[in-house]
């Protein structure tokens, strides 16, 4: 066999060397390589909206309110329904215990039944003394009569007789008159003492009545049917917030321990920033996400938003925000007071555009970029924002639909290496 001359081998030598070299700068190159393990999004076109998104609770239009007993002490509660039952109108929603009522109660007959021990006593004793008098008024007329008597004709006996006889018989109509005007004076006495003695056994038995009532009111019952939504009692605080009512709470007289909310129609009450204000107004259509209803989303339209602001002194500095009220236009039987939601209310929108997520967008050195995520690595993009919401953001960029962009910035995702285009 012919050995190749040594120029042609050296050639051939060189030919392989490059070849291979070629070869690995191919495997190697990011056409060839696995791409960045990084969250990532898909960019596309389409029409972006621009969406104000805002948190609040959803209320009831009307609500009949359940109060605790009035006028009744110090109370506790025994049994209450369970939130989010149905009841009917007349049924017991709530039971008390009210130890400070039972005993008034007990104190009030008490009272009562001294009162009138009191009044048959002094009657009693009217009598006794009324029976004095007469006999004093009825001894007078005796001795009226017995002077009279005496006085006889006095013609018959001597002047100094008769002037005696004339003396005596004045002292006995005195005396009847006296004892007439004392047995009138003990007559009115004792009709005024029993009529002070009646009104006040009147009130105590007024009292009885109210306290007996009152009782009897422990056992609160439904107005209207409805669905239970047991209230917070503000007494009593956890670092969540108030608790709601349970049995063996306590609670104070006309305490508003629950309501029975109409259903039919509820709306989501919100605090609306200064900064959100501008391009809301009334009628503008808005679609609810119930956090604890997953399945659906609401259509619903803002009916109402407030003319001034209000502080709010949960943040320092106190941020003005404007009460908005956004009616649900259609409803079910799981909605509940005080479910928080979220409402997504469309504002303006913009066609034919890119769309990226909005936290893919990332501000380096004061310039709008994102990360295209390529075969080996992830390639900064300078690009320009026409608009940004919360969710979604659009872009005018070197990009076509499909193309991927990270949702991190490469020093946050790991093994990723960064680039400039």
């Amino acid at each position: 066999m012919a050995l190749m001359p040594a120029g042609k081998r050296g050639r051939l030598t060189a030919l392989v060397l490059l070849a291979v070299v070629g070869l690995g700068g191919w495997y190697l190159s990011p056409l060839s390589g696995a791409p960045p393990d990084v969250p990532s999004a898909e960019v596309r076109r389409g029409e972006y909206v621009d969406i104000v998104e805002i948190r609040g609770d959803v209320r009831p239009q009307k609500s009949i309110v359940v109060n605790a007993p009035y006028n009744a002490g110090e109370l506790q509660i025994l049994k209450i329904a369970r939130n989010g039952s149905s009841v009917s109108k007349g049924d017991v929603v709530a039971e008390f215990d009210a130890v400070v009522l039972k005993r008034t109660v007990l104190e009030k007959e008490s009272e009562l039944r001294s009162a009138i021990a009191e009044r048959e006593q002094a009657r009693a004793q009217a009598d006794i003394n009324a029976k004095e008098k007469e006999a004093a008024v009825s001894k007078a007329q005796f001795d009226v009569e017995r002077a009279t008597l005496n006085l006889g004709d006095v013609e018959l006996v001597s002047r100094v007789e008769a002037e005696r006889a004339r003396l005596a018989l004045a002292d006995a109509e005195q005396r009847l008159r006296e004892a007439q005007a004392a047995a009138a004076a003990a007559r009115e006495g004792v009709a005024a003492e029993f009529e002070a003695r009646d009104r006040r056994i009147e009130k105590i038995e007024a009292d009885l009545a109210h306290a007996r009532r009152s009782v009897t009111a422990l056992e609160v019952t439904a107005p209207e049917d409805g669905t239970v939504n047991i209230l917070p009692n503000y007494r009593f605080y956890t670092p969540t917030g108030p608790m709601d009512y349970k049995p063996g709470d306590r609670a104070y007289p006309g305490a508003a321990i629950l309501e029975l909310p109409d259903l039919s129609s509820v709306f989501l009450l919100a605090r609306l920033d200064e900064s959100d204000r501008g391009p809301l107004r009334e009628g503008l259509p808005a679609t609810v996400r119930v956090d604890a209803i997953s399945d659906r989303e609401y259509a619903a339209t803002i009916s109402g938003i407030s003319l001034l602001a209000r502080p709010d002194y949960s943040t320092w500095p106190p941020l003005k925000q404007f009460d908005l009220r956004i009616t649900f236009d259609e409803v079910d039987d799981r909605l509940r007071p005080g479910m928080s939601a979220v409402a997504r209310i469309p504002v303006g929108s913009i066609p034919d555009v890119l769309l990226v997520p909005a936290e893919a967008v990332f501000t380096v050195g004061g310039r709008h970029v994102v990360y295209r995520v390529g075969r080996r690595a992830l390639e900064l993009v300078e690009v320009e924002v026409i608009r940004r919401g919360r969710s979604e953001a659009a872009i005018k960029a070197p990009f076509e639909p499909g193309d991927r962009v990270s949702l991190v910035e490469p020093e946050t995702a790991p093994g990723a290496a960064g680039g400039t285009s």
